[in-house]
């Protein structure tokens, strides 16, 4: 008799980094390890990469663990054809169909979505989610992602793209984005967007400033976060600046919506109340009356663990058992 536990395999595609775990379907991860993505000239020898990992880890578990699918979350995955199509940030270009090249070199059922889709489907499967039918997922790391869950399902939309909320136009020829764009809400409420205001803030405001002795290039968020615990005044008006940019963004979505709860997630949220107060306080502002005090802005449940290598688990999961 087989008495070796099913599990899939959760793959965190990033810009820098791709993360990659083994879980079962209660999210308890068995393996868990990382590659840089931007090492690997095109995706065929990324994905090799990978399978050597998957190899490694089935040599090493032989007849303890068996491998039933594959779930990918990547920047632009579009779920409908298994592609990632036009990632900015990744050093393939064009359109690549990273769903298909799995599955042909592991042999295994694969299942491929955008990167916040998968932190929310994470959210909703292990995570505070997992009795709402409609909440909406923030992911705030060097861009801005968001994953729409409405009626239980995610929102995908015709094409695969839908919920695109870091590249709705906060300010009218504003900065540029990597997209090409000018004024993207990712620009402004991000891990790079407030290290952007914290210099612009540098430029026009006179205040003593921690920031004022370290060049951008060597500036992370975290210390943007630590210098508003100590009182610098720069750290805490990009706070406040960053979270009201946000908050007014989260109206308009809560107006297409109408989500139970709003879950943040990435190292923003790890700020805690300098970017949830902020954030609170203008949704609240820009809310029509009927929705004015019933959305929840909470951070993910799962903020401390890999949401993204535990969501792409939860999709394919998801697939297997539909089918």
């Amino acid at each position: 008799m087989d008495t070796s536990k099913d599990v899939v395999i959760g793959i965190d595609i990033g810009g820098t980094f791709t993360k990659i775990g083994v879980a079962d379907r209660s999210g308890t991860l068995y393996y868990e390890n990382s590659i840089k993505t931007d090492l690997y000239e095109d995706p065929n020898s990324f994905v090799d990469a990978i399978h050597e990992l998957v190899v490694e880890f089935s040599s090493s578990n032989k007849g303890v663990f068996s491998l039933k699918g594959v779930g990918i979350g990547a920047p632009n995955g579009n779920y409908y054809t298994g592609h990632i199509e036009f990632a900015p940030n990744l050093v393939w270009r064009g359109v690549i169909p990273f769903a298909q090249i799995f599955n042909s070199k592991l042999n295994l059922p694969v299942a491929l979505t955008n990167d916040a889709n998968a932190a929310a489907i994470g959210e909703m499967v292990f995570g505070a989610a997992q009795h709402m039918k409609n909440f909406l997922m923030i992911t705030l790391g060097t861009g801005l992602g968001s994953g729409l869950v409405v009626n239980g399902g995610l929102v995908y939309g015709h094409d695969g793209f839908a919920g695109e909320l870091g590249h709705v136009c906060a300010v009218e020829n504003g900065r540029l984005c990597g997209c090409g764009k000018r004024g993207c809400l990712e620009t402004y409420v991000s891990a790079t967007g407030i290290k952007r205001t914290v210099f612009e803030l540098l430029a026009s405001e006179t205040h003593p400033s921690v920031f004022r002795s370290i060049a951008f290039k060597d500036l992370e968020a975290s210390q943007i976060y630590d210098a508003a615990e100590k009182g610098d005044p720069i750290a805490i008006k990009a706070f406040k600046i960053t979270g009201k940019m946000l908050g007014k963004t989260l109206a308009d979505t809560v107006a297409h919506i109408s989500p139970q709860a709003i879950f943040l997630f990435g190292g923003l949220a790890l700020s805690g109340k300098w970017i949830f107060d902020p954030a609170k306080k203008a949704m609240e502002e820009n809310l029509l009356e009927i929705f004015k005090g019933k959305i929840k802005i909470l951070p993910s449940a799962l903020l401390n663990k890999n949401i993204a290598v535990l969501g792409a688990a939860a999709l394919i999961w998801n697939e297997l058992d539909s089918k």
